[in-house]
């Protein structure tokens, strides 16, 4: 296997490859098929809107998540860097991407520990799930958790994605009862989260069964994680396989109903594709309590703190500016905001 790149090779090619190619899926989130009632006479006051909720235990400023990017190199060690200052500065959550590779070469771990820039957020390790088929355990987990003094575990699926990587994991047998061990054992709460293909209503199900606290959808419609890996193999025919896929996946909008219908009392976090506060506004109203974005602030962090703490403001005015068409005081009162559907 020594052929194989590295793991913080293989970072370093995804966040370039986001940066540079069009790695877009040829689905739509489905979100544009949404759409508010709009009220002239909203009887709310927009200042006195609130954005505020809880989850976790800690209260975040707005129903924002910066989503689960990168870790493992120097450049993305800046990125989450900005990012943490960033939530921290406008009391919003955010993951940090696989830390698999920290956890393998510790020298790679202060990329992810970013404590120190947001003593306050709500922050989410990440480790892979089918992991735990190759050798990882609960102490790994809980490394990983303990590694950022994190609020809650992500464990993601990432199936296909392993499935067209040339050194992809895809023992994924028998990997549902070691996420329950997870689950039962770790100090904090489970997140299951796809990375860009949906969460079903049967892996939903079985999901919760296992105990997962919360659900993050991650459906199609934004990234496409194998357009990722053919703008990173240098095998043609791999490539070819790889974008047979692009328009594969469960759009994030039906992704959303598909958890809320089996599973209405857990936390859904909607993400896959979500670009304005007024996508994140119709999630809500579909069921999920929060929205997370990637590639905007992937491409903010770049420039610097400050462009992220802007494009988190202006996601923030957007929410508030919806609520206030519809006559939401709250996020209650938004969740429960009928959506025409065209």
């Amino acid at each position: 296997m020594d052929h194989l790149p590295s793991t913080e090779s293989r970072k370093s090619d995804h966040i370039r490859i986001n940066l540079e190619e069009d790695v877009r899926s040829a689905l739509t989130t489905g979100l544009e098929r949404f759409f508010f009632i709009h009220e002239a006479l909203p009887e709310v006051n927009l200042e006195e809107i609130d954005l505020h909720l809880e989850l976790f235990g800690k209260t975040l400023n707005a129903p924002i998540l910066i989503s689960s990017m990168t870790g493992g190199t120097e450049k993305a060690g800046l990125i989450n860097q900005r990012l943490a200052e960033a939530a921290q500065a406008t009391g919003i959550a955010m993951g940090v991407g696989s830390q698999r590779v920290a956890l393998e070469n510790p020298q790679t771990g202060a990329s992810f520990q970013i404590r120190q820039f947001a003593p306050d957020i709500l922050l989410f390790a990440n480790i892979g799930a089918v992991q735990l088929n190759y050798g990882y355990a609960v102490e790994h987990c809980q490394r990983a958790v303990d590694m950022i003094q994190a609020d809650a575990l992500i464990l993601h699926l990432n199936s296909l994605q392993e499935a067209i990587q040339p050194e992809g994991d895809t023992r994924f047998a028998g990997l549902l009862g070691k996420i329950e061990q997870v689950c039962k054992q770790v100090s904090v709460p489970v997140i299951a989260k796809e990375v860009g293909w949906g969460i079903s209503e049967r892996t939903a199900r079985m999901l919760v069964d296992a105990g997962v606290s919360a659900i993050d959808v991650a459906g199609a419609g934004g990234t496409s994680w194998s357009q990722v890996e053919m703008y990173r193999t240098q095998d043609e025919r791999r490539a070819r396989i790889a974008a047979a896929f692009r328009n594969w996946g469960i759009p994030t909008a039906y992704s959303i109903q598909m958890v809320k219908k089996v599973a209405p009392h857990v936390p859904i976090i909607a993400s896959g594709g979500l670009k304005t506060g007024v996508d994140i506004a119709k999630c809500i109203a579909l069921g999920a309590c929060m929205g997370g974005m990637a590639g905007q602030f992937l491409k903010a962090a770049t420039q610097s703190t400050e462009a992220v703490i802007e494009l988190i403001e202006e996601t923030r005015e957007e929410i508030r500016i919806t609520m206030f068409g519809v006559g939401a005081a709250n996020l209650k009162a938004l969740s429960s905001t009928p959506l025409i559907e065209y």
